[in-house]
């Protein structure tokens, strides 16, 4: 539609102070990429607003739209019409833009927001004149100032004036890249996806690492894992999935592991693999998808054995949460459906029947005395695939 922009209010970046600058390049770096498949688009940003402007009539705008709800850093989000900032032009366009939900609105409203100081009118006296306009042009409508079917929304502001109904609620959190970098443990399960889902809600760049362990899992369980990186990538951006052989290593365990320790000691295996590729991509962290007492290896004991095994931190997003939570965000986020599929990770494979669930770190540096796990760990970390993701267009 000619004139059309969208408006895109940031949120918590605004309390940023000295560091805000850094905090809108990376959002408006992160909007114009995802905006690259869909058309040429300008995208600015002023008083506390990222403005995305269609350079031509071939952008596709329905597209680009649903694509920037994926973009955190956004806390609303509204499609407008500029318009000059004059008030009879805000009743122009409002009845050019707004025509089909006037028509069919019982009561509406109008609501200015005066940025630009130096227009005339106040943002009360705008609103008053351009709802008595609009009241004559759509007698139908009744003035409900409380509890209106339809707000008219008008902004004067540096550049223009825009109108707009309704804004919707962006994605909130902080623009991915501006906290780092980490290394998620990516498995099949609904857990580890929402994990990496709200880490980059909180600006952190994303490796993964996933572990596959053929013949005992099968190309469709790899290909699975890549799917849900792929559903994640609209999220967190551009992702590579580092693929770790790890059959090797749960045969080893297999063959002389106790059976109690068996999954914990997997789990301090695939700790330092994920450091070892942490230090080479120079991420910071490490990302799992454990919830408190989900399973065996998630009690505290068994949390604290993993995580004594690397030196890094280890951010655990989902750790206070139940699974019916976790199902929420991963229906929402849309990797529900694909980690149910029936295909089995690395982490079922061996599993112990009478698992230890209050295991001492000492109990598991004694069992691992028998193994060579620095060149264990280096032969898996030297066979790695790395699979570029992007998001689709």
């Amino acid at each position: 539609m000619e004139n059309e922009i969208f408006l895109l209010k940031m949120g918590e970046i605004v309390l940023k102070g000295l560091n805000r600058r850094r905090f809108e390049d990376r959002l408006m770096a992160n909007v114009t990429r995802r905006l690259h498949p869909y058309g040429r688009f300008r995208v600015y940003a002023r008083q506390s607003t990222v403005y995305v402007e269609p350079m031509n009539g071939e952008c596709d705008l329905d597209r680009a739209w649903e694509a920037l709800k994926k973009v955190f850093g956004i806390v609303a989000m509204s499609r407008a019409r500029g318009c000059a900032k004059e008030p009879d032009a805000f009743v122009e366009a409002a009845q050019a833009y707004l025509n089909d939900q006037l028509l069919a609105a019982r009561s509406f409203k109008v609501e200015s927001k005066r940025a630009d100081k130096s227009f005339p009118m106040t943002s009360i006296q705008l609103s008053q004149y351009v709802g008595s306009r609009l009241h004559q042009l759509y007698p139908h409508l009744t003035v409900d100032v409380h509890n209106p079917e339809l707000t008219v929304r008008l902004e004067v502001r540096d550049f223009s004036g825009y109108v707009h109904a309704a804004p919707e609620p962006g994605p909130g959190g902080l623009p991915v890249g501006v906290g780092g970098k980490a290394v998620a443990l990516l498995s099949g399960g609904i857990d580890s996806p929402v994990a990496c889902y709200m880490m980059a809600k909180r600006g952190v760049a994303l490796e993964m690492v996933h572990f596959f362990s053929y013949p005992y899992t099968s190309n469709e369980a790899k290909d699975k894992v890549l799917e849900l990186a792929t559903l994640l990538a609209p999220y967190c951006g551009r992702v590579t999935v580092h693929i770790v052989p790890f059959t090797h290593i749960q045969e080893e365990l297999r063959r002389s592991c106790p059976e109690p320790y068996f999954t914990l000691a997997m789990r301090r295996f695939m700790m330092r693999i994920a450091e070892m590729v942490a230090n080479d991509v120079g991420a910071q962290a490490l990302v799992t998808g454990e919830s408190l007492g989900q399973v065996a290896s998630q009690t505290m004991g068994a949390i604290a054995c993993t995580e004594a095994a690397v030196q890094m931190p280890v951010f655990r997003p989902v750790v206070g949460m139940d699974k019916e939570e976790i199902i929420s965000i991963a229906r929402k986020i849309g990797t529900f459906e694909t980690s149910i599929l029936p295909y089995e990770d690395c982490c079922t494979v061996f599993t112990p029947r009478h698992p230890r669930t209050n295991p001492k770190p000492e109990e598991l540096d004694e069992i691992e005395q028998g193994y060579d796990f620095a060149g264990l760990c280096q032969a898996a970390f030297d066979g790695i695939e790395q699979v570029r993701i992007r998001a689709r267009s």
